[in-house]
């Protein structure tokens, strides 16, 4: 049987695959009978499906399937109402001998699509480049070196968007550059506004806005978690908290300093969100759409790039609870 990438099968097709155990649930039906709900990923596609008390993988998998271990796999792929599901015909955990057929950790897990170290280097030329308010820049320099081993490989969320290793740093450039352009433009376009827009807080925003994420989110085998403070406190409040840490060792005016922890704790907008504040100034207000443009539009990325649906419509089974128009066809 050839070796298959799960995100490369089709609905009915079978084949060997490599893939990671990203979880297993214990679970009751609506007539109280046991089951496990489990996850195989590979590094593009996420595939859960029920394993029934009556399986004949029921035993093995209470007993001997463990979430972050690596698996060979004979399996059938099947799109099916429920979505994605793999009917198994054989399982086994990788050995050092499956090597020699390609596999690789790294196969079964996101990453990104861009190099993080050159990503962060032009973070830091952004840093040089962009933002003349001195403190500032030496605050927001101090905060990226010091964390750079962990912006390199922590992802942005656990799944939604940009749920990938290096996600977080692939989201935060892409912010950044948003607002490098967006506060050039509305400072040109409201040169008589006051205070004037400061375009160095914009950048230092985009910069810094999601910094709390690594105290939030932490990595394991079979994924990403939260971290106990990520789920009692939440980002926002935590990447408020480096920003005063790095900033007792820079002498940083207290408005500057006030106004930068009001655009990351205001960055989501909407208390459903998790923001305590809305955003309250012009440069919080730029941090938060080029915020949530990113998200939103790797979201749809997603989804055109990984809904099966026949039609000029994808299926609203995905993360925006809606449809997506691919086009008609030609």
């Amino acid at each position: 049987m050839p070796i298959v990438a799960l995100s490369e099968m089709s609905s009915g097709q079978e084949g060997d695959l490599f893939a990671l155990m990203a979880s297993k649930e214990e679970l009751l039906t609506k007539n109280g009978k046991p089951y496990f709900k489990v996850a195989f990923r590979d590094n593009r596609r996420e595939v859960s499906f029920p394993i029934w008390d009556d399986s004949p993988w029921a035993v093995d998998c209470r007993k001997k399937w463990t979430p972050g271990v690596f698996y060979k796999l004979r399996a059938v792929y099947r799109e099916t109402n429920y979505g994605p599901q793999l009917e198994i015909r054989k399982i086994r955990e990788v050995t050092d001998a499956d090597a020699a057929d390609g596999f690789d950790q790294a196969m079964c897990r996101p990453q990104s699509r861009f190099d993080p170290p050159q990503m962060f280097d032009e973070l830091l030329t952004i840093v040089r480049d962009r933002i003349d308010h001195a403190p500032l820049r030496e605050l927001v320099k101090s905060i990226l070196t010091s964390n750079r081993e962990l912006l390199l490989a922590c992802p942005a969320a656990r799944r939604n968007h940009h749920a990938f290793a290096g996600g977080l740093l692939e989201h935060t450039l892409s912010v950044t550059r948003s607002c490098v352009y967006l506060a050039d433009k509305y400072a040109e376009y409201y040169p008589d506004m006051q205070p004037p827009l400061d375009k160095n807080l914009v950048v230092a925003g985009g910069i810094l806005h999601d910094i709390g994420k690594l105290r939030e989110l932490q990595q394991q085998p079979e994924g990403t978690t939260y971290t106990a403070e990520g789920t009692l406190i939440g980002h926002m409040l935590q990447g408020r908290d480096m920003v005063r840490e790095a900033a007792a060792g820079v002498e940083i005016d207290a408005d500057t300093l006030l106004r930068l922890e009001h655009l990351v704790i205001a960055h989501q907008r909407l208390p459903e969100w998790g923001s305590p504040k809305p955003p309250m100034t012009p440069e919080a207000l730029i941090v938060h759409y080029a915020d949530d443009l990113d998200a939103k539009y790797h979201m749809i990325y997603a989804i055109l790039r990984d809904d099966n649906n026949p039609g000029p419509l994808t299926s609203k089974k995905n993360v925006l609870m809606q449809q997506v128009f691919r086009g008609l066809e030609k």
